[in-house]
């Protein structure tokens, strides 16, 4: 067995799989992290030296304000998207005013005295943290949002940049706009997959050890059921390629030996049982059947050369003559069943009429039918075909199945009926057998075929057995439904005749 068809193998290559697949994952989402993060820094310096280049540009002119040059689109160095981030631009001079601005808020104005009105760097609160200020040095101090600390939640930033003029040192400083949950989304974004990664990893596995143990658990039930004695139990899983397949097929071959080895068994100990009862059959015959004919030609003797002259006498003496005769003759069909079960079934088959086979059956119980108020009734199919059988030997399959009906429904009355037919897939004619009578009790419906099982107090427990050997002999097939208190029914199917 090839190592990939293993369980092992296939576990092992499935997680060397997730592993590169992770790393690869992982190696891809740094490289576009680290573009992005490229792309940030390129897009914030650009719109730094934009903010820087407006700034001077401000400075160097006499006329235009930062706000008029954006009004501009037709200088090609104003990048949108540049512009976007730029917040404010601020030109502070050397005595830390505010002389021009992106926000009409922080621009000078005129006074109620004509003069210029100027709002200092000092009273702008709401500018976020300066980055890098120490390289200020001692100008650091003028500038309110000189400690970040107390801004550091803040998203934006502050650049301030110094340039030295003919009116002193003057500051451009460019405040740009920097969303703190953008970079957070894009910190998460590894996250998210590592975990969606993983997520998948740990489905896969658990997939892979319900695969796995679902075999061990199908041939736990399995061993179990095989202790209880269940031998036609298999498992399932016996087309798998890895060790479970392989175990499991080894064990479906070791109960199907098991199996086979039972009914050997079974056959052997059967035989031997056969052996017996034949060697006790022929061991009757011998010694019990030529006292019981001799009995019965005593009794012949004695009921037509010593009846007594009375007639009620006669009466009597018939009576117990007539018992006694009845009481030879059940000896004597018992010792036929255990001779006819013994004995190997030699059939003559030919093609037969069911319906005269029937008929002869029922005459034997007609005489009790009628004494016990039982309605008989035959109904066949037009057309039935004839079966391939020996007549003499499915009479007595029809005598057993209509005795013991006729003996199941007492003297308390009911119907008999036997329906023949042929049987839907064509090869077959169908003999149901139905009577109304105790029914047989369910655990017991799986014992009726087994010889010298009975619920008689005087039955020999072969009848329904021999039924079932001749049945077997003619290849055909017996069943039985029963529900106890309403009735049994027998369906026996014999090969017909093509």
């Amino acid at each position: 067995m090839g190592f990939l068809n293993t369980f092992r193998g296939r576990l092992l290559m499935i997680l060397a799989l997730m592993l590169v697949a992770t790393l690869g994952v992982q190696y891809y989402l740094n490289l576009l992290m680290q573009q992005e993060n490229d792309e940030l820094r390129q897009l914030q310096t650009d719109a730094l030296v934009l903010g820087m280049n407006l700034g001077f540009n401000s400075l160097t002119s006499e006329t235009d304000r930062i706000g008029d040059m954006i009004a501009q689109p037709e200088k090609a160095y104003l990048d949108a998207p540049a512009l976007e981030r730029i917040r404010d631009i601020l030109i502070i001079d050397n005595q830390w005013r505010i002389s021009d601005s992106l926000d009409p808020e922080h621009l000078p104005v005129i006074d109620e005295e004509g003069k210029i009105a100027y709002r200092f760097l000092r009273d702008i609160n709401d500018l976020p943290p300066l980055i890098k200020g120490e390289r200020l040095g001692e100008d650091l101090a003028y500038f309110p949002n000189r400690k970040s600390e107390e801004n550091k939640l803040a998203d934006d930033e502050a650049h301030a940049v110094p340039i030295e003029t003919s009116r002193g040192r003057w500051y451009v400083m460019v405040l740009l706009r920097n969303d703190r949950s953008e970079a957070a989304a894009r910190a998460a974004q590894p996250l998210a997959v590592t975990l969606a990664v993983l997520t998948f990893s740990t489905l896969l596995t658990f997939w892979l050890v319900w695969r796995f143990t679902r075999p061990i658990a199908n041939l736990s039930a399995a061993a179990r059921r095989v202790a209880e004695g269940d031998l036609s139990v298999r498992v399932p899983d016996d087309l798998r390629s890895d060790e479970m397949g392989h175990l499991a097929a080894q064990f479906n071959e070791m109960t199907a030996e098991l199996e086979k080895s039972k009914e050997l068994e079974e056959q052997l100990q059967q035989a031997e049982k056969s052996a017996v009862i034949g060697r006790l059959g022929s061991a009757i015959a011998h010694e019990i059947r030529n006292p019981l004919n001799y009995i019965n030609l005593t009794l012949d003797h004695l009921r037509s050369k010593f009846a007594p002259d009375g007639e009620e006498d006669q009466r009597t003496f018939k009576k117990h003559i007539s018992q006694l005769k009845d009481e030879v003759g059940r000896i004597n069909q018992q010792i036929s069943d255990f001779l006819n079960y013994s004995r190997p079934a030699s059939v003559n088959l030919r093609p037969t009429d069911a319906r005269p086979v029937v008929e002869a059956s029922l005459r034997i119980v007609e005489g009790l039918a009628e004494e016990n108020n039982i309605k008989i009734s035959v109904i066949e199919e037009e057309g039935v075909p004839q079966v391939v059988g020996d007549p003499e030997f499915l009479r007595s399959v029809f005598n057993n199945l209509f005795i013991n009906a006729v003996q199941a429904m007492g003297n308390e009355g009911g119907n008999l009926t036997v329906k023949i037919a042929s049987d839907p897939p064509g090869h077959f004619v169908r003999f149901e057998i139905a009577d109304t009578g105790n029914g047989i009790p369910a655990e017991n419906l799986s014992k009726i075929f087994e010889p010298y099982f009975s619920t008689k107090e005087t039955g020999t427990g072969l009848g329904l057995a021999i039924v079932q050997k001749i049945v077997d002999v003619h290849n055909g097939t017996i069943e039985v439904e029963s529900t106890e208190g309403e009735g049994t029914r027998f369906v026996v199917r014999l090969p017909r005749h093509q």
